[in-house]
């Protein structure tokens, strides 16, 4: 409330004649100043004084009467009175810093406490978690017991007297200085402070459009809610101000006028003033001495105007005030000090100088808020005493008797110590991997949620701790060293899963560089069936591959070879930037045959590990070298994509699959009849088949892998067949022999059991084994150092293991060998043996056909209990790879670990140590095979995607085009200016987490795809003419249209019901695709995240994006609309985003800029976005109605740089 110091001079001072000396018999810890007027009739009580209602007093329904009163402390002027906001109580504080509160309208006594030793407590608040006490220079915070939760002093010559809070966690304290405080709550700081022009604000109030503050000079000013700056003041009072509230469109003030020497004196004149047109209103005038007024609306807005003397009158602030509305509260003598009324307008609380609360009620059963918690009471005393016991009841039982212990026999449930020792379950370990990733911040810790087991749920298995518990000790308290401990994680860091940990800014701020070293572009893991990357890869890397696919245009609109062809452009644009497959998958998820071999996985199978990827992979391999086979032989003929040059690749009537990994096979069936039937067939790939063990003893024999690879090539088994001759199935002996050898050899492992992974494990021992005994009998070698030409800016090549000496050590775990020696002679058919390096074939085995397959892929499954699995790749990457990438010429192996890519030894390459790590395909290539492919890329794409296409609508009419296709004259050039945009839709919402710290963290973006595509002109007559506006048809379900930011709307994308122009995404792609292998330059606002979802790969030279154009370092990204709106006086994307719009404002911002920079100097632009971050402050960067008459005009319309705007 007000400082009352200044008022009236006799309040403050007490003064003996005022308060006469209590009697003689009365307490003498009472305070001596007590007027003894204040006793009469009251009942002296240890714990309150009450004065009585008498019995027949009546409370009329609607009609303020008083309820009950109340003396916390006699004689101690009650200088604060708070109905609690959340619970049924109320809350008084003294001049002497004692709060009390009272329970209910009975006022019970809760609970009293000493807030401040010495100072008055001015102003109480509640809380949802305690109560805010102010004084003079502190606040207190205190829980409703009395517990302190915080004590704020403030700075020295503070004297504050309001507070209020403007949310759950921030308040603002005002007093006699020339400032208001912010004080954050959560911290207990002050965050900021707001300088008045007037000082005093003595009292503060809140509504949805203003801050009020009352100032002891009479002012009342209004404030902005976030700014805190003064948009209004009202000079109400000449003296001083005595208090005010608002309620709607009025607020009322009551104060003190000035009569020249005579000091202040009460204006019996209420100013009123109207909100809505920022002026007073007729004075209203009242009949008692206003000190305190408060709105209290129920059926209409009345207000309660309260005079010192006790005095109180209800009148409308828009009516004349009746006497008949005045009523008088009984303080015996005493003034009123403070003055309170309950959230639910049923109770009013007056405190008075003589110690007293008044509570007055419209209601018998009067509650203080509409909704109010349950108020936590106090347990009453128990005394602990005997039960009575019935003699006369048949079913009391004995044992309620106290027996005494007559006899020294031990009593039955006298157990021994052993057995009631309290024994407490022990906790379950924790995750070791937890602990590895753990950081520690002060005494918490936080870790990632390895996802090992269901959240918040612990099974306990106690048996299997109680063993474990030995070992727990061992755990390492320091993360250092933890990767090294076998037992603790037994998978190498460079193969675990990888993931993308998204930020605020999504992928912009992740480094990817700290994975990837090389100028290799790695593949991004997050899209479904992404476990596939480490196989595209793969045939990325096979160079005849890589140029057939890119040589290959077809019409179909889901063709995996397309698409692999414009991802693997993608790979050779980058230099070490990921890439990620969206365009292949989304076309791979609609090929029939790919749903029925189960290689179509669900979102939940990925990201539990449910699928098995080794078996996956294998499947895979064998779909897509069948697909790519299919798809390449359907290039010819009629069914060539318009205007696309036919590749010499497969024209022969075979593709290039055929020729590359196609192998003739002999397959005959010799039925015990003696009739043998021969069929010949084309087969890609080969499948691993291992020994059945027959030894009684369990064991495993010793075998060379190159023999079980011929016996699983020429294979021979039994089987039950049918015979045309028996005409029934009878058991046949069936053999396969092949005719010729292929280019490159496709073998799938096939260890999708424990049985064959302990057959592998066996043969790697076998293997190591041998190597240990050949090393021990031949001298060791020295070992070369390794080739320095593959290190990244001059960095020393230190990386342990990388040798090109093959040792014993190398050895281990290894049974594959890297090259193989295969022939087929006319004698004993096909020929397999291992090749030790450095040997090559002699004039006689070349002559009968013998060739070399060297070891270049090595698929792995990685099988890791804490992350689900992972797949990753060993590749040999050739001398034409590093040559167009870092300019060098050799040959070196790399792990491809999905974005992860690092270079190894090529020992590694063929180790498998299959507790963890399982082969799953593996490559061989015949030596020098690339010499007999065409390796000249021709891109297919031409002018002619660009020109007229029908849509694919069936709505869609001419009268609807909002475009105009380039003619043949206006074909681009390079460096020609391309304005684009692109909006989106969404097919599956982001999946994130709330961490225990309270921060967000994306596990799964928001799977975004293309809707609409724009390209307007860049220069000529018909510059800002949309030459491309597609919109983009889709067959996979849309959860959000965006409608609000994209401007599409459901049914757009739909051919039988939409009326634009829509195509398919391969149309559009193959268009923007001739843009950039043409060279144009393309303008448009946010690019980056366009190409990112329409999956192409633009150069950076070809890109200007007007978000960067217009960004200073570490400041915030500018929307497109305010740079519209400041820049150029435009208003968009006021109610949807339209891309015509966008694309054409992005280039008129990009001539803006060259205009600026040029004309103005760098020196002048960079005072241009100076002034331009200085306005989006203040304006919050919301761009405001063009038509505004308050000064928010854009600068060029009000000139804010006349030396730049002016050009």
């Amino acid at each position: 409330m007000m400082n009352f110091e200044g008022l009236d001079p006799g309040l403050g001072e007490y003064a003996p004649g005022l308060h006469g000396g209590l009697e003689p018999g009365l307490d003498s810890s009472m305070d001596p100043r007590l007027d003894p007027a204040l006793l009469q009739g009251v009942e002296l009580d240890p714990d309150a004084l009450a004065v009585p209602v008498s019995e027949s007093m009546h409370i009329v329904e609607g009609m303020y009467s008083e309820l009950h009163s109340m003396a916390a402390e006699v004689g101690i002027p009650v200088t604060a009175t708070h109905f609690d906001l959340q619970e049924e109580l109320l809350w008084m504080g003294n001049h002497r810093g004692h709060a009390s509160s009272f329970f209910g309208p009975t006022m019970g006594r809760y609970s009293s406490f000493q807030v401040h030793m010495t100072d008055d407590i001015r102003h109480i608040q509640s809380m949802d978690t305690g109560v805010l006490f102010l004084t003079k220079n502190n606040l207190k915070c205190l829980t409703r017991g009395g517990l302190i939760m915080f004590d704020y002093p403030m700075e020295e010559g503070a004297n504050m007297h309001s507070l209020i809070l403007t949310d759950n966690n921030t308040l603002l304290m005002g007093g006699l200085q020339n400032y208001v405080a912010e004080l954050d709550l959560t911290t207990v700081q002050e965050t900021q402070k707001f300088t008045v022009e007037v000082p005093g604000v003595a009292i503060m109030k809140q509504s949805n459009r203003f801050f009020f503050c009352g100032h002891t000079s009479g002012k009342v000013s209004l404030r902005d809610l976030r700014t805190f700056k003064m948009e209004h003041e009202f000079d109400a009072f000449s003296g001083s101000l005595s208090d005010f509230d608002v309620h709607g469109n009025l607020l009322a003030a009551c104060g003190f006028s000035s009569r020249g020497l005579n000091g202040l004196s009460c204006d019996r004149f209420l100013m009123v003033y109207d909100l809505r047109m920022m002026r007073a209103i007729t004075p209203m005038q009242v009949h008692v001495d206003p000190l305190f007024l408060r709105f209290i609306p129920t059926y209409t807005s009345r207000l309660a105007i309260i005079s010192q003397t006790g005095q109180c009158q209800f009148c409308e602030p828009t009516g004349l005030a009746s006497l008949a509305d005045i009523f008088h509260v009984n303080t015996v003598g005493q003034l009123l000090m403070s003055f309170d009324v309950s959230s639910s307008k049923q109770a009013l609380s007056f405190g008075d100088s003589g110690g007293c609360v008044h509570l007055w009620s419209s209601a018998p059963e009067v509650s203080f808020n509409s909704y109010s918690r349950e108020t936590e009471l106090a347990l009453p005393c128990l005394v602990d005493s005997l039960p009575q016991l019935d003699w006369n009841h048949e079913l009391m039982p004995l044992s309620l008797l106290p027996m005494p212990l007559t006899s020294t026999e031990p009593l039955l449930s006298d157990w021994p110590t052993s057995l009631i020792t309290p024994s407490p379950r022990r906790a379950p370990l924790v995750d070791p991997e937890i602990l590895r990733t753990m950081k520690t911040v002060g005494f918490i810790g936080y870790a990632p949620n390895p996802r090992t087991r269901p959240r918040n749920q612990v099974p306990y298995k106690i048996k299997d701790i109680e063993l474990e518990y030995d070992s727990y000790n061992q755990v390492p308290e320091s993360p250092i060293g933890r990767d090294e401990e076998p037992h603790l994680y037994m998978v190498p860091k460079k193969y675990r899963k990888v993931t993308i940990k998204y930020s605020k800014l999504g992928l912009e701020d992740f480094d990817f560089k700290h994975y990837n070293r090389t100028l290799f572009a790695g593949l991004e893991p997050h899209i479904p069936n992404a476990y596939c990357n480490c196989m595209i890869q793969v045939l990325y890397f096979l160079e005849p591959v890589r140029y057939l696919v890119q040589n290959h245009l077809c019409q179909k609109e889901f063709c995996l070879a397309c698409e692999l062809g414009f991802l693997f452009h993608m790979l050779d644009l980058s230099r070490g930037d990921p890439c990620q497959a969206s365009n292949f998958l989304r076309a791979f998820r609609t090929i029939p045959e790919a749903s029925a071999l189960g290689l179509i996985l669900a979102d939940s199978d990925e990201q539990t590990g449910k699928a098995r990827l080794g078996r996956l992979i294998q499947s895979w391999n064998r779909f897509i070298l069948a697909q790519l086979h299919q798809e390449t032989l359907e290039q010819e003929g009629p069914q060539a994509y318009r205007g696309a040059s036919s590749s010499t690749l497969g024209s022969s009537g075979e593709s290039v699959i055929g020729r590359l990994f196609g192998c003739e096979v002999e397959n005959s069936s010799l039925c015990r009849c003696g009739k043998e039937t021969v069929r010949s067939s084309l087969t890609l790939l080969f499948t691993m088949h291992y020994p059945e063990q027959r030894s009684p003893d369990k064991t495993i024999e010793e075998y060379d892998f190159a023999e079980i690879l011929k016996k699983s090539i020429c294979l021979e088994q039994s089987t039950q067949a049918w015979c045309d001759n028996c005409e029934k199935y009878q058991p046949t002996v069936q053999t396969r022999n092949i005719r010729c050898l292929p280019d490159v050899l496709v073998i799938n492992c096939e260890v999708n059991s424990t049985k064959e992974a302990e057959f592998w494990k066996a043969q790697t021992e076998y293997a190591y084994s041998k190597a240990l005994k050949k090393e021990a009998a031949e001298p060791p070698k020295p070992k070369e150092p390794l080739p320095t030409e593959w290190c990244l800016e001059e960095e020393l090549c230190s990386v342990e293991g990388l040798t090109f000496d093959t040792q014993a050590e190398d050895m281990r775990h290894v049974w594959i060998p890297l090259s193989l020696k295969m022939c087929i002679s006319k004698s004993q058919g096909l020929e397999v043996s291992s090749l030790s390096e450095g040997e090559e074939l002699t004039e006689s085995e070349e002559a009968e056909g013998a060739s070399v397959f060297d070891l270049v892929v090595t698929v792995s499954h990685i099988q890791d209990a804490r992350t689900g699995g992972n797949l990753v790749a060993h590749i040999k990457v050739g001398e034409t790879y590093h040559q167009r990438k870092e300019g060098v010429t050799h040959q070196q192996w790399y792990l491809f670990n999905d974005f992860l890519i690092e270079p190894i030894d090529k020992a590694e390459s063929a180790q498998f140590d299959v507790n963890w790590k399982v082969p799953a395909v593996l490559y061989y290539v015949k030596r020098n095979y690339n010499a007999k492919y065409d390796l000249r890329i021709k891109n297919p794409i031409d002018a002619s995607v660009l020109l007229t296409e029908a849509s694919l609508a069936r709505k869609q009419r001419k009268s609807h085009a909002t475009f105009i296709p380039l003619m043949v004259s206006e074909m681009p050039q390079a460096a020609d200016l391309v304005g684009l945009d692109a909006e989106f839709v969404t097919l599956n919402q982001e999946e994130a987490e709330l961490r225990s710290d309270g921060t967000k963290s994306t596990i799964k973006p928001s799977q975004m795809s293309v809707a609409r595509i724009t390209c307007v002109r860049g220069q000529g007559t018909n510059e800002g003419v949309p030459f491309i506006d597609d919109y983009i048809s889709t067959q996979e379900q849309v959860v959000d249209y965006l409608t609000q930011y994209s401007g599409i709307k459901p049914g757009d994308l739909d051919a039988k019901i939409s009326s634009k122009h829509l195509t398919t995404l391969k149309s559009t792609y193959l268009k923007l695709r001739f843009l950039i292998d043409t060279g144009v330059r393309f303008v448009g606002h946010g690019l980056q995240k366009d190409f990112r979802v329409i999956n192409l790969m633009v150069p950076k030279e070809q890109v200007i994006d007007t978000v960067y154009l217009f960004h200073m370092p570490r400041k915030r990204m500018i929307s497109l609309r305010f740079l519209a709106w400041y820049f150029l006086d435009l208003n968009i994307q006021s109610e949807t985003h339209d891309s015509i719009e966008d694309a054409r404002t992005a280039l008129q911002l990009y001539r803006k800029y060259v205009e600026l920079s040029h004309n103005g100097g760098q020196e002048e632009f960079r005072k241009v976005l100076k002034a331009l971050y200085e306005k989006g402050r203040k304006l919050d960067w919301k761009v405001p109605d063009i038509d505004s008459a308050d000064g928010q005009g854009s600068p060029k319309s009000t000139a804010v740089f006349p030396s730049v705007m002016g050009l």
